[in-house]
């Protein structure tokens, strides 16, 4: 198991806090011992991928950390999320939306969530393209969703060493940001790529190896 590595954690908070941009720690499949260390630095906001495991680790660990679901989110899962859920990051159906709005109003909250968009060039990313995502935010407009809030965009740039690539694909998202006068959150940038995506306008990045250490297999 690799260490925490607080050096590089306290570097990146510096870093990210004089371009008020938030850290979501992402934390799937890292102890909650890992996790409790970071909280005890001052950490709050958590990312997780799998449903089952967020909803795990969100009873052994304190009540004030702001968890994110960055992972791809099946309908069926939505009720386990909505009673403790701060962001969700990845809605790309109004199918979904409607979901997260119905058992958000069961639990009496309101959540929050960005609009997943697919940037990169593999086929396996999820997300909306240009056309979809206009037609989703127009439906969540006449919708009029009472227990839900589109807050932002998030997406994911290519796995690629081309950067020149990975820029252009940020660039895109934040011309698609920037359409939408009501967004306030753009959540693009991870561990190997989020210093570009802050030079290309993200507010929040999701960084997890860096500071956590790989992930074991």
């Amino acid at each position: 198991m690799m260490p925490l590595n607080q050096e590089n954690y306290n570097k990146i908070t510096t870093e990210l806090a004089a371009q008020n941009v938030t850290l979501v720690a992402v934390s799937k499949n890292k102890p909650v011992e890992d996790i409790l260390e970071l909280f005890n630095l001052g950490q709050r906001d958590f990312g997780e991928n799998y449903v089952q495991e967020l909803v795990e680790k969100s009873a052994m660990l304190p009540k004030d950390i702001r968890w994110h679901f960055i992972g791809h989110l099946q309908t069926n899962k939505v009720k386990l999320l909505t009673p403790f859920v701060q962001l969700i990051h990845s809605v790309d159906s109004l199918k979904l939306l409607k979901e997260i709005n119905k058992q958000a109003e069961n639990n009496g909250r309101v959540v929050n969530c960005l609009l997943q968009v697919h940037i990169a060039l593999e086929e396996t990313k999820f997300g909306l393209n240009e056309q979809e995502l206009d037609e989703l935010i127009n439906q969540y407009k006449n919708f009029d969703f009472k227990n839900v809030r589109v807050i932002g965009l998030m997406g994911m740039a290519s796995f690629s060493e081309n950067m020149n690539l990975v820029r252009n694909e940020f660039r895109l998202l934040k011309k698609f940001f920037d359409k939408y006068s009501q967004l306030e959150t753009l959540s693009m940038g991870m561990s190997n790529d989020y210093k570009i995506a802050i030079e290309e306008g993200s507010n929040m990045v999701r960084i997890g190896s860096l500071i956590f250490g790989e992930r074991n297999k």
